[in-house]
């Protein structure tokens, strides 16, 4: 059996022998309850009983001491005395209720539900009814399997969410190295192609071929800086995020088909935050390549700044298939695709980039089945 299987057995194992203790404990509580629930019921015969004898007995005589006693020692058990179905006598009730008529009676109904009521003919053809509830005691045994369940769910919970958290920081280890070493793979076919890239300057190269070669090795070694700085701290410098933003959409622009109609559009006036041109130019790409793939590599995308007092937004408008609204939160998850090809990472990271190493804030501000979405990204102004 291997170690991910014997894992899964013994989680099992657990759950199980759980939910077995957690049944045992609720039947010996409700064990317990009707134990209590019949001696209190002896306890009331035993009173009632007592007031017959002591309503009967001779008081110049030494029978009422003991009735008398009986039925002083209860203290905890509510007790109303009704004849003919007026109340005539009560025990152990709050004093705020025994001075309200309405609310002794609505008490008298509660205590009607809680327990069958104890007869007394105390003359011949003259009948009492006892009414009696439960005590305090046994009130709180009632409710116990309740907060005992409630404390589990809560413990449940919290290793529930200890499971997770552990998990997710496992992944986000392994996501990290992955990066880095993918970073370091880069680096060493990168280098030799700089080489290369030198030796067809000194052969006279055409220049535009060489510029375009310039571009797209720039562009790798800018990958490269992005893989190797996730899972560390980034540098944010103060930048003019109208230009940083301009120049990574104005990349994407050259490098897709002319079916994609792009538009830019922002403030005249620079925009200062704090941030790491690598990683915001990620966020954009990220955002704009899903855009695309959203329409299919026809349509509109259009990116809008906008300005505030101490914000400032980015927002990308696409004419895609659109998003359904319960997966609003749920794109940003990571695995989550509704690609048939794709890791379902790209928004995963690009959420971390921005809320994580930027301290912003990303969105699907608006999205309608068919005709589009737009998404928006905020960070503080520096």
């Amino acid at each position: 059996m291997q170690f991910s299987e014997k894992r899964n057995l013994t989680r099992w194992i657990i759950i199980l022998a759980s939910f077995v203790i957690v049944t045992l404990i609720m039947w010996n509580t409700y064990t317990f309850f009707q134990i209590f629930k019949e001696e209190e019921r002896v306890k009331i015969e035993l009173w009632a009983e007592s007031l017959k004898t002591f309503n009967n007995a001779d008081p110049t005589t030494d029978e009422i001491e003991l009735p008398r006693l009986i039925m002083s020692n209860n203290k905890t058990i509510p007790i109303i005395l009704t004849e003919n179905g007026a109340i005539i006598n009560q025990t152990n009730i709050d004093e705020s209720i025994i001075t309200k008529k309405e609310k002794l009676q609505q008490f008298l109904e509660k205590l009607k539900k809680e327990n069958n009521p104890i007869i007394i003919e105390y003359n011949p053809g003259k009948f009492w009814h006892l009414y009696y509830g439960n005590s305090s005691l046994l009130n709180k045994l009632k409710y116990y399997p309740i907060a005992l369940l409630l404390i589990i769910f809560l413990f449940g919970a919290l290793v529930y969410n200890f499971y997770r958290s552990t998990k997710m920081a496992t992944q986000n280890k392994l996501w990290a190295g992955m990066a880095k070493e993918t970073a370091h793979q880069i680096g060493t076919p990168l280098s030799s192609l700089i080489g290369w890239l030198e030796i067809m300057k000194a052969d006279n190269v055409d220049e535009t071929t060489i510029a375009e070669i310039e571009k797209d090795i720039n562009r790798l070694q800018n990958i490269t800086d992005r893989f190797s700085k996730i899972g560390s701290e980034p540098v944010l410098e103060i930048m003019n995020i109208i230009s940083e933003t301009e120049h990574s959409f104005e990349y994407l622009k050259s490098r897709f088909s002319k079916q994609v109609e792009f538009s830019f559009e922002a403030p005249k006036k620079p925009i200062m935050v704090s941030l790491n041109p690598a990683l915001h130019s990620w966020t954009i790409e990220n955002i704009v390549k899903n855009a695309i793939d959203a329409m299919k590599g026809r349509g509109k995308i259009s990116v809008l700044i906008e300005s505030e007092s101490n914000l400032v937004k980015i927002l990308v408008t696409d004419t895609g298939t659109g998003i359904p609204k319960k997966q609003f939160k749920r794109i940003f998850e990571p695995g989550f695709t509704t690609k048939k090809r794709g890791w379902g990472l790209g928004l995963s990271l690009t959420k971390r980039i921005v809320e994580e190493y930027h301290k912003g804030k990303i969105k699907v501000l608006n999205s309608e089945i068919g005709k589009g979405t737009t998404m928006q990204v905020s960070f503080k102004r520096a």
